[in-house]
């Protein structure tokens, strides 16, 4: 009997979040801020390809640049800087096997590249997601506060004619502590005056209002669209105990039966709680995207301990990858391996019959992301 490890390389895998690539020539401090969390470079004489994702990324990438494994930094930036980055793009994004890219358009969208340009180097297909976020900043730039939430929902309207749906950046932005009831359109109206008038002239408008963020919730739940929550671990902007999604329940009981669904992204160290959300909410989903690509050799742990509540058909793949194209390779190869650990572990312990363990597989790779975004 084949093992998960070898039939899960023939599944298709759905990236229902990830963002873009960038197709310049990076320099290594460049390339080493797109492998980091941090906002600030290693200490002097350190690097951060000495962490999970840098040691997995030295086992995994060099290859696809007929180089061996765990070539050193210095090698491989020379060898991707000899490809080009274009080159360099296309066989990292094909190594992965990525069929499908739900592509986050809200973050830099001016240095990456467009979900268009991602698919066709990818040899896969491409659909959009809109930030909430990044919407109401353009919204309130170009309109009266009075004139701010018809101008909101127009633009959301606009947007979601493409757009497969919607993602927020709360966690960002305040955390996930805020009144759950939908903002009266007075307070709407209130709140964007107060942002104007807050943000100094000349700089440009950074959504943190938590009237406006809860708009921007009920405006996609009313509109019974896919949202997109990012939870748990990111960058030093987040204070992570205030991203507990534990915190949304009050939300998420709100919007039932809207037929808006709830995907909350990468979830660690929360992924046991949004596993219970999974679990207990019929509109949510989760995964352990960005988590998987950071904790490296460890990643089948978090992999197995996210679905130790998630029902299967709840659970997807997503790899956060910005950047560099070395991240969506790294994402599908790890999670494809930590699925399959987890699989046969639990073969090995209870006899699970191999088309079942297949069906449950390609529900988590891609039916269930397929069936929630519709793509």
């Amino acid at each position: 009997m084949p093992t998960s490890t070898e039939w899960l390389t023939d599944l298709d895998l759905v990236d229902h979040h990830c963002h873009g690539v960038v197709e310049t020539d990076l320099a290594r401090p460049e390339f080493e801020d797109l492998i980091t969390e941090s906002d600030a470079p290693a200490p002097p004489g350190t690097t951060h390809f000495d962490t999970q994702l840098g040691m997995a990324l030295r086992a995994h990438c060099p290859p696809v640049l007929d180089l061996p494994a765990f070539a050193s930094p210095q090698d491989y930036l020379a060898r991707r800087a000899e490809l080009g980055a274009r080159e360099v793009n296309q066989r990292l994004l094909r190594a992965s096997g990525i069929a499908d890219y739900v592509v986050e358009t809200g973050f830099q969208p001016d240095r990456i590249l467009s979900p268009a340009q991602l698919a066709e180097r990818a040899g896969a297909r491409a659909t959009e997601v809109v930030r909430l976020e990044f919407l109401a900043e353009q919204v309130a730039a170009e309109h009266d506060p009075g004139d701010f939430l018809t101008a909101f929902r127009a633009r959301l309207d606009h947007e979601l004619t493409h757009a497969v749906g919607v993602k927020s950046v709360a966690a960002y932005r305040g955390g996930f502590d805020l009144d759950p009831t939908p903002p009266s359109e007075e307070d709407v109206t209130a709140a964007a005056a107060r942002w104007r008038e807050q943000t100094p002239a000349g700089r440009s408008l950074r959504l943190t209002d938590p009237v406006l963020i809860r708009a921007g919730w009920w405006e996609a739940i009313h509109r019974s669209v896919p949202i997109q929550l990012h939870v748990g671990y990111g960058d030093a902007d987040v204070n992570l105990h205030q991203t507990n999604p534990l915190l949304l329940s009050d939300l998420l009981r709100q919007a039932r039966g809207s037929g808006a669904s709830f995907l909350l992204l990468h979830c660690y160290p929360f992924h046991r709680e949004a596993g219970y959300l999974a679990h207990v909410f019929e509109h949510v989903y989760c995964d352990v995207g960005l988590a998987v690509n950071y904790t490296g050799a460890q990643s089948a742990q978090v992999i197995a301990e996210s679905l130790e509540l998630t029902p299967f058909h709840k659970a997807l793949f997503s790899s956060d990858a910005f950047g560099a194209a070395e991240l969506y390779l790294l994402g599908a190869v790890l999670f494809r391996r930590g699925l399959g650990e987890a699989l046969d572990r639990w073969a090995g312990a209870d006899g699970w019959p191999l088309e079942e363990q297949q069906r449950i597989a390609r529900l988590i790779c891609s039916e269930n992301a397929r069936r929630v975004y519709g793509c």
